[in-house]
């Protein structure tokens, strides 16, 4: 087995784990609702099967379309599945940390995710996360679908028009950064080239990352939509460097939020397995079409998607 296959297999057993080890209410929640499993006329494994292919080609989609998987697994999900909203976003977030738990030791040993940059970041949006599902697990449902559809729309407002710069100008670092020592430097693989970064507007960067953090942890949607553009555009990190320390943040803000969730009894195993069976393999054969599939139509796709799913969301959150 590759290094590859390796993190996805420790990422699995860790979320697993975590599982077992969660509050004995999951194992309640599941037996209470086994019965409403079978009331529509379909067999046990109905729904966690038609789940696992769902998720399977949500995965190919999420790399093909460069976003994180629980941003499409929970307006889609609670948008066209039986499930309560709880369920769904306590499983999105585990979808998002899957992902963050395999991708994160390559992309640290790649110097690739910045430390200096996560750890300040972290310990701000990872507070909020814990604030934000506790609001959410507080609000009726209607009122979190309603504001789901909404952050859902914007999402894809913000695909639609977000700039990326692969190495934005920053002239000088500013304070809190410096003492922080906020800086890095990487070798461009393409070219080769040797790359100094430092990063400005700190303060402000922190702030907007209490707003993701609560977000993140109301909704279970991950954060790495919202984080890209604050660490590339605002502080003005390089893409990569800010695409990686995204990627490592979640492992942190999303496992905060989650314990939550499991906490509440959120988080049921006949939902995450599959999901995150799926969201996996998906991936796998999704990086294998990267290669041949064209980025534009991936692109509206995927925004499509979005918009249709945010547009349920509001619906089911407005009519019921």
């Amino acid at each position: 087995m590759g290094k590859n296959g390796r993190f996805w297999a420790v990422a699995l057993l860790l979320l697993l784990g975590m599982l077992l080890a969660a509050s004995p209410v999951i194992a309640q929640t599941q037996a209470e609702s086994a019965p409403a499993a079978t009331a529509d006329g379909h067999v046990w494994w109905f729904w966690p099967l038609l789940l696992f292919i769902t998720t399977f080609i949500m995965g190919i989609f999420a790399v093909l379309g460069g976003v994180g998987g629980g941003v499409l697994f929970v307006p889609i999900i609670s948008g066209f599945f039986p499930f309560h909203l709880d369920f769904v976003r306590g499983t999105g977030l585990l979808v998002a940390l899957s992902g963050a738990l395999a991708a994160g030791p390559g992309l640290l040993k790649a110097n690739l995710a910045s430390l200096r940059l996560a750890i300040p970041v972290a310990l701000i949006a990872s507070t909020c996360a814990i604030v934000g599902a506790m609001i959410g697990l507080a609000l009726p449902t209607n009122i979190v679908q309603i504001a789901l559809g909404g952050t859902i729309l914007g999402i894809c407002i913000l695909m639609l028009t977000a700039k990326k710069s692969e190495l934005p100008e920053v002239p000088q670092a500013d304070a809190l950064s410096s003492a922080l020592r906020i800086y890095g430097v990487y070798q461009e693989a393409s070219t080769g080239k040797v790359i100094n970064w430092k990063v400005h507007r700190t303060p402000l960067g922190l702030c907007l990352f209490v707003i993701i953090g609560v977000m993140a942890g109301m909704f279970g949607l991950g954060a790495g939509w919202a984080n890209v553009p604050v660490l590339n555009l605002l502080m003005g990190a390089p893409l990569k460097i800010s695409v990686a320390t995204s990627k490592f943040l979640l492992s942190i803000t999303d496992t905060s939020a989650a314990w939550i969730y499991m906490n509440k009894g959120c988080v049921i195993p006949l939902m995450v397995v599959p999901s995150l069976v799926g969201i996996m393999l998906g991936s796998f054969v999704g990086v294998r079409l990267l290669k041949v599939a064209k980025p534009t139509f991936i692109r509206w796709m995927v925004i499509g998607i979005l918009a249709f799913a945010g547009l349920k969301a509001l619906q089911k959150g407005i009519f019921g």
